[in-house]
């Protein structure tokens, strides 16, 4: 394998699907060879444990310039050139095309490395809001080896708006960590099912950042059906985000504080437990304004749990959950009226919930395993 410098803006202690994703890649790579550099972090305790517990080498910066300095890149561009020096770096991958993208061109034309690019969705709809953040992205990807989408779903939005670049478009699925397929400690479920009070409930689980698109106001206004059919229902909400106020205001609204089950951001090493605690995950995905679910990774990791999946038509979401197959996929805004009596089904019928949890899984285990998805990277990063 190459020398693989990964760049990141967002990485864990952090707490979000982009930062969960370049962990998990960087640890599916050899680790002696493989360099991430990620942003420094407020609390240094935690990043100190974090880091320590990687086999692979983080090196963390203050990346970028004050706002009123530009371009702020560039601080990161004198870091980078360093690394590439020092580590003898021989291909980089970057993720956030923009700004980072630059700074690969440059490495590139200055000292000859090659880098990839990684795109997470919304990276790219902020490089195509106007003409010239457009015309500054195809430069950059003139100069790339290859544009890597985390679904397919993502690829095609993107060619309907460059299409020129097909033959350097490339999709490698996320894969969920190996270790949500290992139950927890039965002592630690039991633990949290009893100072949660789920005893004889049926759990409803969501897991995912409280902002728009995600669907939180529209299960919250199904689920006073759901009661009326499934008493007994619990719903496990494990996220934070912009909209939470206003989440747990429309849950006041439709009396249902003693069913909702808040536990708020959860550090992702620790969310696996949750996951063995639930009878369903749902998690209503919908468009938002242009923008679509990339994949959704939650759902991997609901399906490497065993869980049946429930989830809601959005960009590649139908990649990870295959309709009628590994789950269910609902469009809420053709079909809203469906959510809560697909919710009602899939709690009612175990036999049929069971068969699709146990398809997803099976799924999981051969097609969504980092050896799998990395070999198409062979030509890069050998």
């Amino acid at each position: 394998m190459k020398k693989t410098l990964i760049i990141t803006l967002e990485f864990p202690p952090q707490i979000g699907g982009i930062a969960t994703y370049v962990d998990q890649f960087a640890s599916a790579l050899d680790p002696e060879k493989v360099v991430v550099l990620a942003p420094l972090y407020k609390d240094k305790k935690i990043v100190e444990n974090f880091d320590k517990q990687r086999k692979y080498q983080i090196i963390r910066k203050k990346l970028l310039f004050p706002k009123f300095f530009w371009p702020r890149w560039l601080k990161m561009f004198w870091q980078v050139r360093k690394i590439v020096k020092e580590e003898k770096i021989e291909i980089i991958l970057i993720n956030h095309v923009l700004p980072v993208g630059y700074i690969g061109t440059l490495i590139k034309r200055f000292l000859k490395v090659p880098f990839l690019i990684l795109s997470h969705g919304t990276d790219v709809i902020y490089a195509t809001k106007n003409k010239w953040k457009t015309n500054r992205l195809k430069k950059i990807i003139l100069q790339a080896e290859q544009v890597v989408f985390n679904s397919d779903s993502l690829m095609r939005r993107f060619l309907i708006k460059l299409p020129e670049f097909s033959t350097k478009s490339l999709v490698v699925y996320p894969c969920p960590d190996a270790d949500f397929l290992i139950p927890p400690p039965k002592q630690e479920t039991d633990f949290l099912r009893e100072k949660l009070a789920l005893q004889g409930k049926k759990v409803i689980l969501t897991v995912a950042r409280m902002e728009d698109g995600k669907g939180f106001p529209h299960l919250v206004r199904t689920l006073p059906k759901i009661l009326q059919k499934e008493p007994h229902v619990v719903w496990l909400i494990v996220g934070d985000g912009p909209k939470k106020e206003q989440v747990m205001k429309d849950i006041q609204k439709h009396s249902l504080q003693n069913v909702v089950r808040y536990i708020g951001q959860v550090p992702h090493n620790e969310i696996k437990k949750y996951y063995y605690l639930a009878d369903l995950f749902v998690l209503f995905t919908h468009p938002d304004e242009g923008r679509e679910e990339g994949l959704g990774l939650v759902f991997l990791e609901a399906e490497s749990c065993g869980l049946p999946v429930l989830a809601g038509k959005s960009g590649g979401v139908e990649e990870a959950v295959l309709h009628t197959q590994t789950g269910i996929v609902i469009d809420i805004r053709q079909n809203a009226m469906a959510m809560d009596e697909t919710v009602v089904e899939m709690l009612k019928n175990e036999e049929y919930a069971k068969s699709l949890a146990k398809n997803a899984l099976d799924r999981i285990k051969t097609e969504f395993i980092w050896e799998r998805q990395l070999y198409k990277l062979k030509n890069w990063i050998g």
